[in-house]
């Protein structure tokens, strides 16, 4: 009997230990009611919780700075720490940073921390000028610099002219028979040729009215200008290095020489030889087989397809025959015969 009472007892002090039993105002409640008394009772644990460990942080934070200045006092010379709260900043702010410079808002698995450093990196990047980044679009980063180079052309309209020598040299038609008997007196001309040309194309960009270089399609020409200029650049790093091969340099001079004389039919001839060849085999092959066969002479290294060699090359023979029909329009031949198809 005393073992039940005392069950009873227990039992008692349970239930008014309880707070989901003494809340309840009747003999049965609600499943929602007990979930939020439930919840309730959690938050409040939660927060003494929370309480009990910021009051040990600040203990800890408090004895670790009178251990550091017991140990290293602060020097007068010592230069000051950036404070965190400068690179600390809201998430829509980092969203709005990234986007601006079309980076993409979140990484797979990446937290905002994460995200925060990446944004920070970028910063950093773009600090030091190494904006661009690989596999970015050239034909993007072309139209984003037609955007920016009104004043860059107003600065290159105030240096002064060209030596007369060098006119010169641009305005001669370049003679073909240079190729087999003094190879080196090409590579000028051909420079200044190339060069004279692609300043005339710029120019004939600058002297279109406003009207149609607003227009999507004036400003994808303009692109397409600065990124032959860009793709010129490695053909004129050879051309003054002096060390293009004698095949290349033969049919880029067949084309300046076609060019020059507004033979643009000859000149499409001379730039698909160079481009894809006229070879059985444009990839280059030279031997077929391990036996030496009559016909073995017809397969010759010089009518490779050059457009194949490596991107680089296929970028500046490309920009050569946009060179060729802005000449076109801008000189076009008297006989219609010598147009390019």
């Amino acid at each position: 009997m005393d073992a039940l009472k005392a069950e009873i007892a227990t039992k008692r002090k349970t239930l008014d230990d309880d707070p989901l039993a003494t809340a309840k105002p009747n003999k049965y409640m609600r499943k929602g009611d007990i979930d939020k008394l439930r919840g309730e009772r959690e938050r409040k644990e939660k927060e003494d919780k929370k309480k009990v460990a910021d009051k040990e942080t600040a203990v800890t934070k408090a004895l670790a700075q009178e251990g550091r200045a017991i140990s290293t006092p602060p020097r007068d010379t010592e230069s000051p720490k950036p404070a965190e709260s400068s690179f600390n900043m809201s998430n829509e702010e980092t969203v709005r940073r990234l986007r601006s410079r079309g980076q993409p808002i979140r990484l797979f698995g990446e937290s905002d921390k994460d995200r925060r450093l990446r944004l920070r990196a970028l910063e950093l990047i773009e600090e030091k000028g190494h904006d661009r980044q690989g596999g970015q679009n050239d034909f993007k980063k072309a139209l984003e610099d037609v955007e920016n180079s009104e004043r860059e052309r107003e600065a290159r309209k105030t240096k002064g002219k060209k030596k007369d020598g060098i006119e010169a040299a641009a305005d001669s038609v370049l003679d073909l028979s240079l190729v087999k008997t003094d190879p080196d007196k090409l590579y000028p001309l051909i420079y200044f040729a190339l060069k004279r040309r692609l300043k005339e194309w710029e120019e004939a960009m600058e002297e279109r009215p406003e009207n149609i270089k607003r227009t999507t399609q004036g400003k994808l020409a303009a692109a397409t200008q600065v990124q032959s200029a860009e793709y010129l650049k490695p053909l004129f790093k050879s051309l003054r290095s002096r060390n293009l091969p004698p095949d290349m340099l033969a049919r880029i001079a067949e084309i300046v020489h076609h060019m020059q004389k507004r033979q643009y039919q000859r000149a499409n001839d001379s730039y698909l030889r160079l481009s894809i060849g006229n070879a059985p085999w444009p990839i280059g092959v030279t031997m077929v087989g391990i036996h030496e066969r009559s016909a073995r002479e017809k397969i010759s290294t010089d009518q490779v397809a050059h457009v194949l060699n490596d991107e680089v090359s296929r970028k500046y023979i490309q920009s050569l025959k946009r060179l060729l029909t802005f000449s076109q329009t801008k000189y076009p031949p008297a006989d219609i015969s010598q147009l390019m198809g």
